[in-house]
């Protein structure tokens, strides 16, 4: 599983004051602090959840 697609995402706004579900999708994607940065598998779910919150990420790869 080592040839799985990644991308990796990196939490580049403050999660203070965003609506619970976009700080789940923040904790879903590994991300816990500003510049935290998290490599995740390219499925269809760990996309849903950096497209909903990419007004607050930087996405890679």
């Amino acid at each position: 599983m080592t040839d799985a697609k990644k991308f990796k995402v990196t939490l580049v706004k403050s999660l203070i004051g965003r609506l619970e579900s976009h700080k789940a999708c923040a904790r879903g994607l590994g991300l816990k602090k500003m510049n935290s940065t998290s490599e995740v598998l390219d499925t269809p779910a760990n996309r849903g959840m950096a497209n909903k919150i990419s007004y607050l990420l930087k996405v890679e790869g």
